[in-house]
């Protein structure tokens, strides 16, 4: 890797390289990585560790302080840096502007991330939709009609470009003509399965592939759900749509549920062994679902406010439903107390047009008045 010569650049490029050195470490898997940082602070201060120092982690046995010792002359990071030069690959660590800020939040996120095309801060607004390989008719109809659904009104759909359910939630995003994230198992430029590489190529068109393995990297069964919590991780919530008792979706969920992420599940036909994961999902507390309403209305508001490519601020999902009208008395509330006659002045509307809006987003739980005359955004 050339070095640049501004300091800056230069530190950048160093904690890139230890950060991306840490994340190939055979054996350094996510929970292992959040020990050592919350230990030593940053991937180069793991390097710098005595073995006396390492030894005394759980989980950091005498076989992994040998590959961390050898991890600087063993792993060339160079050379995946080149390939992902070469094949216009961004590779995205925690202190990235662009790594996905919700993912950061999660216990144990991944160190890198591997892009093969965009994110983009409206990406914050994402739904993830997974469910079962073996999908019916139903399934995959049910999946592609409520991704477009929520694609349309402004979510991004995060999916695996699995077989089935994943398929059909990729597509009806594209169909929508709106964009859709992939999370694989295995490396962003090994498309996995094969069948999926015109998929893929439409997907990175309208968004992106990710992955924490590197690029050639082959998709391993234990890869897959490692990758389901950055699936949960990256959405405001995960919808099942059909998955069996043994479902990798149900692992999604089950992520989703520890990361506090809202948690739905599309009932499905009583005799279908596909139906069985989301009715226990149900039974357990997760949303049925049968609209695009039925999530907008129950995810809660974002950590921090997004702006969209046409410019409007977004703090709660629900905001994407609102019409023309709502959305201009939604933008002068204010934080603070605003009263209702500045509302009236900025906007220009009839005091009872504004009243009576006032009373649609109050349900819609985007606004409280404090008083007869003052209102808030909660």
């Amino acid at each position: 890797m050339s070095q640049s010569d501004d300091p800056a650049d230069r530190q950048k490029e160093d904690e890139l390289t230890h950060a991306l050195r840490l994340s190939l470490i055979p054996g350094v898997g996510p929970r292992i990585r959040r020990t050592l940082l919350e230990r030593f602070g940053t991937p180069e201060a793991v390097f710098q560790a005595a073995p006396s120092e390492l030894g005394e982690l759980s989980g950091v046995g005498p076989k992994l302080m040998r590959k961390i010792a050898a991890a600087a002359h063993e792993i060339d990071t160079e050379r995946e840096i080149a390939l992902c030069r070469q094949h216009d690959l961004t590779i995205l660590t925690e202190s990235h502007d662009a790594y996905p800020r919700a993912l950061r939040e999660i216990h144990d996120p991944p160190g890198v991330l591997f892009v093969r095309g965009e994110l983009k801060d409206e990406d914050a607004l994402a739904i993830a939709i997974v469910g079962t390989r073996h999908a019916t008719r139903y399934g995959l109809r049910q999946a592609e009609r409520l991704a477009a659904a929520l694609a349309r009104v402004g979510l991004t759909v995060v999916s695996g470009l699995a077989r089935g359910i994943d398929a059909a939630a990729h597509r009806g995003a594209l169909a929508a003509g709106r964009r859709t994230v992939a999370v694989l198992g295995g490396g962003v430029l090994n498309i996995y399965p094969p069948e999926h590489e015109k998929l893929a190529s439409e997907v990175i068109a309208n968004g992106a592939l990710l992955s924490e393995a590197p690029p050639m990297a082959e998709p391993l069964g234990g890869m897959f759900p490692q990758r389901n919590r950055v699936i949960s991780g990256m959405s405001l919530g995960v919808i099942v749509v059909e998955a069996g008792h043994r479902s990798g979706a149900l692992i999604t969920a089950r992520h989703a549920m520890e990361q506090g992420r809202e948690v739905f599940a599309v009932p499905g036909h009583v005799d279908q062994r596909t139906s069985h994961g989301c009715h226990q999902l149900i039974r357990d507390g997760a949303r049925l679902v049968e609209t695009a309403d039925d999530v907008l209305e129950e995810l809660g508001p974002l950590v921090e406010a997004t702006t969209r490519d046409d410019g409007r601020v977004v703090h709660h999902p629900v905001e994407l439903t609102l019409n023309e009208l709502e959305q201009t008395v939604l933008a002068a509330i204010d934080a603070d107390a605003t009263p209702i006659d500045r509302i009236v002045v900025e906007t220009g509307l009839p005091i009872a047009r504004v009243l009576a809006t006032i009373s649609v987003l109050e349900m819609q739980r985007l606004v409280r008045r404090l008083s007869g005359t003052t209102v808030v955004r909660p």
